[in-house]
């Protein structure tokens, strides 16, 4: 089985991006990062490509006089490089529709809460988690959806539950959601990878083992 070719998408210090290198190259995974593409110069992300050799370029909103020409930069970028697979890995910049439709079903996001709570815009990072927190949840979460022309609305194709505790913190919610975010990004490149998903309407089915005699993936 050829290795498909992945592009991740980052604006920060690129954890899960580090999670998804760790993943690949214990060689369990038929997928290879070929580029990393950040909308920050100084996004850490970019120093954890540099380590590990994965070509990388920043193009950031800020230089350009449009959105679409931003969107339209990102696309020439992805199909150049002959993109099978893109992750948004902490990117903060929205896509531009030209970037969804040619790569329907194909764009990969992970959100820290159980979509559809506490998602949308606006709703990233530490504010994801004060939010749970401040309505009383006792689950929170993450969720690995693809990416359609709105804002964390696409199918679902994974998700986890981290049981909320009395004495979290925003910080410490964080953290434990974060592992799981780590845990579950690669597991859903896999499925990628092994063809596997398959999109019908809002529903993401994952397909059994094939004729090799995996052991079929349960969650």
């Amino acid at each position: 089985m050829d290795n498909i070719r992945v592009s991740v998408l980052v604006s920060g210090g690129g954890t899960n991006l580090q999670a998804l290198i760790d993943r690949l190259e214990k060689g369990d995974i038929h997928a290879e990062i070929i580029k990393v593409i950040s909308s920050r110069k100084k996004a850490f992300a970019l120093e954890r490509a540099k380590k590990h050799h994965i070509s990388h370029e920043v193009i950031r909103p800020k230089d350009f006089d449009k959105e679409a020409d931003f969107s339209q930069a990102l696309l020439d970028s992805l199909v150049r490089s002959r993109t099978d697979l893109v992750l948004l890995a902490g990117f903060m910049s929205v896509l531009g529709p030209a970037v969804v439709r040619h790569y329907r079903n194909r764009i990969m996001n992970i959100h820290p809460s159980l979509i559809p709570s506490f998602c949308g815009a606006g709703m990233f990072g530490e504010r994801v988690h004060r939010e749970a927190l401040k309505y009383g949840v006792k689950i929170s979460g993450c969720t690995v959806m693809f990416v359609d022309e709105g804002v964390d609305t696409g199918p679902i194709i994974l998700q986890a539950a981290v049981p909320v505790k009395d004495n979290d913190t925003v910080d410490t919610l964080q953290k434990r959601v974060l592992q799981e975010e780590h845990r579950l990004y690669p597991e859903a490149v896999k499925l990628f990878a092994e063809g596997r998903l398959v999109v019908s309407g809002r529903h993401v089915k994952i397909l059994p083992v094939d004729k090799d005699g995996r052991e079929e993936i349960k969650w």
